[in-house]
């Protein structure tokens, strides 16, 4: 077989964003709306809408449960951002963040047979955009927050999710940790470390990196076992800034607290040295990992460069530093940890015994069935997380879920598992099945053809 060459792989990396404009531009856009009821004739309006709806709004005025029965509020989410954090772009407004919103939403139809509705919103106050979501709540069965820059991002999170009746979600805290999880279970099995004993390194301290960290001590890692490092360097209960981390980064310092027992300090590069595990959800490279910082990793080392849209190093330069196993974000490269294998499986589950939140320990769950899924295929090292077009993820990972949120009493319905299986299977097929249908009919068209 033909070696593929580095130059052959940098142009297969950059052609993703080649191709992006043009298609954004044929299209118009990804999503629009589609009608699920029929309509024989126009006689049928009364029926959908006047004189025949009010009988409906009646008996919602009467049991607001019942919006659950005759709306769509039951399979819809809004993807909401205030496009202060866009992927590795930063602050670039609502209106450049839309393009990311409309994608998040077709996976979500795609890949969890879940409705999404896209809303940017031209506030940047935190307490404003609370009010706003919780004012938002009728509509909706589920919030998917999304590319909001921190700290605020974990204020809103941490209020919604206590104030809102319906599952609040912060894709770039949650879900980013939750498929990382899943794909550190697997690599650990190969490489024969145990999670408690590892060493651990988490490069990058926004909202991914500090709920990887908390999500990956959930999951069993020791703490005192555990670096973060930010911008300037590792986390430490001793830092000469630690008035301000405790003031206003109140997430780093509980790091601070929790990991790092020693106290040790210096550079991203002293936080890699001897670590078993590096996980980075940092500034995008290449070159923000240095390969001679992976020749310093323990043996067998794990090395997961999440940032977008590209990983901190090249897969391919930290397998010849000595990696074994490597992890980016990109589904052009193997191991993709991304957050679309966790969002759409989670909120349909969640939607599908009408959870009232996602807790912690549903996102572990979450994990661990993403991982056992793999684990049925056959993990090696280049596969240690199921890839996006292996449908029954999704399934399984919306009964775990599901499964879970019974067991908390979160969940206002109780479907024994083989019947949430079957109707997770069902919603998923379905909108599979238009997409496909839609091509081949030439709703849809190909405008390469």
């Amino acid at each position: 077989m033909k070696k593929v060459t580095v130059e052959e792989l940098l142009a297969k990396a950059h052609q993703p964003s080649l191709d992006a404009p043009r298609l954004h531009k044929f299209y118009k856009g990804k999503m629009g709306t589609a009608l699920k009821c029929r309509v024989r004739d126009f006689n049928d309006f009364a029926i959908w809408y006047t004189p025949g709806v009010a009988a409906v709004c009646k008996e919602i005025a009467a049991d607001k449960e019942k919006v659950y029965e005759y709306t769509n509020k039951w399979n819809s989410v809004a993807v909401i951002s205030d496009g202060t954090r866009v992927l590795g772009l930063g602050d670039i407004g609502p209106e450049a963040g839309l393009p990311v919103m409309e994608g998040k939403g077709i996976l979500y139809k795609y890949l969890g047979g879940v409705d999404a509705f896209p809303l940017c919103l031209d506030e940047k106050d935190p307490d404003k955009l609370i009010d706003i979501c919780r004012a938002l709540q009728p509509s909706f069965g589920g919030f998917n927050l999304e590319d909001i820059s921190q700290p605020k991002c974990f204020k809103i999170l941490d209020t919604l999710r206590e104030i809102c009746e319906i599952p609040v979600w912060h894709d770039d805290q949650q879900g980013t940790a939750c498929v990382t999880v899943a794909g550190l279970i697997n690599a650990l099995k190969i490489v024969k470390k145990d999670i408690a004993e590892v060493k651990c390194t988490v490069v990058g301290s926004g909202a991914s990196g500090i709920n990887i960290a908390k999500m990956i001590m959930a999951a069993g890692a020791d703490p005192k076992n555990m670096l973060s490092v930010d911008s300037k360097g590792i986390l430490s209960r001793d830092r000469a800034d630690k008035e301000t981390l405790q003031t206003k980064f109140k997430e780093k310092w509980d790091l601070c607290l929790r990991t790092n027992p020693l106290g040790k300090q210096g550079t991203m590069a002293d936080a890699i040295k001897g670590a078993d595990v590096l996980i980075c959800c940092s500034t995008p490279g290449p070159g923000t990992v240095k390969a001679e910082w992976i020749k310093t990793m323990a043996h067998d080392a794990i090395v997961f460069a999440e940032a977008n849209p590209v990983p901190e190093i090249w897969p391919w330069e930290a397998k010849e530093a000595g990696a074994r196993i490597v992890a980016t974000g990109r589904s052009d490269f193997p191991n993709q940890v991304n957050n679309s294998l966790g969002f759409p499986g989670i909120f349909r589950g969640a939607l599908d015994v009408r959870a009232k939140t996602i807790t912690d320990e549903m996102c572990i769950a979450a994990a661990r069935e993403l991982a056992k899924v793999a684990e049925d295929k056959g993990i090696h090292e280049e596969y240690i997380i199921p890839n996006m077009d292996e449908w029954e993820v999704f399934p399984r990972e919306a009964v775990a879920v599901g499964s879970m949120a019974i067991q908390q009493g979160v969940a206002r319905f109780n479907y024994p598992a083989d019947v949430r299986f079957k109707m997770a299977e069902q919603a998923i097929r379905a909108a599979r099945d238009e997409v496909q249908r839609k091509m081949s009919e030439g709703i849809i068209v190909d405008p390469d053809k």
